[in-house]
């Protein structure tokens, strides 16, 4: 069964251009990940420090595997102290 994940990303005041940046680094390189089937980064047309990942992968095991990559560690230490917020939502599609 595929697993979706819903990850929001609120960067701190002003730090709204360097999260911006680095969560376009990790485009590219998830993508190439096994198990990734779909993995889109979305930002607020009225609040531009809010971004969206909407994702699918294979397994969740695949996902988990993904949040151990070299380039999520790298895009953490790049915005450590430059992100407000980080929620991940974990979900099956029913219909």
């Amino acid at each position: 069964m595929t697993l979706t994940i819903v990850a929001n990303i609120r960067a701190a005041p002003g730090r709204e251009e360097l999260v911006h940046k680095e969560l376009l680094k990790l485009v590219v390189p998830t993508r190439q990940e096994p198990g990734c089937l779909q993995y889109d980064l979305h930002r607020d047309n009225d609040n531009p420090a809010h971004f969206l990942f909407y994702e699918n992968w294979q397994t969740r095991e695949l996902w988990q595997q993904h949040m151990g990559s070299a380039h999520l560690s790298a895009y953490k230490q790049a915005t450590d102290g430059a992100v407000d917020e980080f929620t991940i939502n974990e979900m099956i599609k029913l219909a």
